[in-house]
């Protein structure tokens, strides 16, 4: 005959007792659960009596990530003339070829690491720490001509233009504000330099300046998936625009390389610059994030000044004819100079 388990008859006994046991099994065990010690981590455990103080020399761990934007100390840019038809994009299939086996593993591992290496956080994390993303702080004089450097050229589309359109050929010969952004949070910073409620005396110098000045825009952006909305919505940048600036709004998917933002200072992806550019492609004056101080006056006074170094040189310089020396004969005094016998 098969007999019932031990563990049923001692949970049938323990469970269905009378509320007189179930009250007496309580009283029992409350001292001993009252006596349990709960246990936490050890930092928790000891706290300091008083909190250290900071004697103001001592960085304290957030300060030490603070990074101050300092003027522009020299000019940026490449010192070679950009050409249309540069910075395309479109880069050749490396061949590992001709190598052995390790030697093939290792380049190609170092292509990896360099390609993965650029975080993408990483501008976000700039734009929280350093001033709203701000690289430097713009010169207040422009650089002068015979020592400034050039702006790269920029491959893309235009709201004109499908593709195939090159950023050179459209600042050659005139003075440009080029603004650069790659989001939104870039064009508004780039709206308190050249806003039109922000600095109307800016735009009052390119309504009046007669065909010498202009704007130009650069939307750098190498998503693919914003690139097509950009593209879906042109009807709605035509509409904020006249006719004749629809070639001045460049939008560039590819062909802006580490190099070009390195060199002319587009450090964060995510802010906006902006740049004043002879009609040489020359960078005379450059700014960065928010305006401060008075960058924006300092623009406005660089477009004056390269408006009236522009027309000064469409108009040329005035030559004047050298006076010929006049011998006025004393009075009293018959005697005239001798000329002197020229020799061929």
């Amino acid at each position: 005959m098969l007999q019932p388990r031990i563990g049923v008859l001692l949970h049938r006994g323990l469970l269905q007792l009378p509320s007189t046991c179930r009250y007496a099994q309580h009283e029992t065990l409350q001292p001993l659960t009252s006596q349990l010690r709960y246990f936490t981590s050890a930092p928790y455990l000891r706290l300091p009596a008083t909190p250290p103080q900071n004697d103001g020399l001592t960085p304290t761990p957030d300060e030490k990530d603070v990074f101050v934007p300092k003027p522009l100390g020299r000019p940026i840019g490449f010192p070679r003339p950009p050409r249309a038809g540069e910075n395309t994009g479109v880069k050749e299939k490396k061949v590992y070829t001709g190598k052995t086996m390790s030697e093939r593993n290792l380049e190609k591992r170092v292509d990896i690491v360099e390609k993965w290496s650029q975080n993408y956080f990483r501008d976000f994390k700039n734009i929280r720490k350093y001033r709203s993303g701000k690289t430097f702080l713009a010169n207040t004089r422009v650089f002068r001509q015979d020592m400034a450097l050039y702006l790269p050229n920029f491959h893309g589309a235009t709201l004109k233009q499908g593709r195939g359109a090159d950023t050179t050929p459209v600042l050659e010969g005139k003075v440009s504000v080029v603004r650069v952004y790659s989001s939104v949070w870039g064009e508004s910073q780039v709206e308190t330099f050249t806003g039109k409620k922000e600095n109307e005396e800016m735009h009052a110098l390119l309504a009046t300046s007669g065909g010498v000045a202009q704007m130009v825009d650069v939307n750098i952006e190498e998503n693919w998936l914003k690139g097509l909305i950009i593209k879906i919505f042109q009807y709605r940048l035509r509409k904020q625009r006249k006719e004749e600036d629809w070639g001045k709004y460049f939008v560039i998917r590819r062909g802006v390389s580490d190099l070009i933002r390195e060199t002319i200072g587009l450090l964060n992806g995510r802010v906006g610059y902006i740049y004043l550019v002879d009609k040489q492609c020359k960078i005379r004056w450059a700014g960065s994030g928010n305006a401060e101080g008075t960058e924006k006056e300092d623009l406005t006074k660089g477009l004056q000044r390269l408006i009236d170094e522009q027309r000064g040189k469409m108009i040329g310089p005035i030559k004047v004819q050298p006076k010929k020396p006049e011998v006025e004969a004393k009075k009293g005094d018959d005697s005239l100079p001798v000329p002197i016998p020229i020799v061929f």
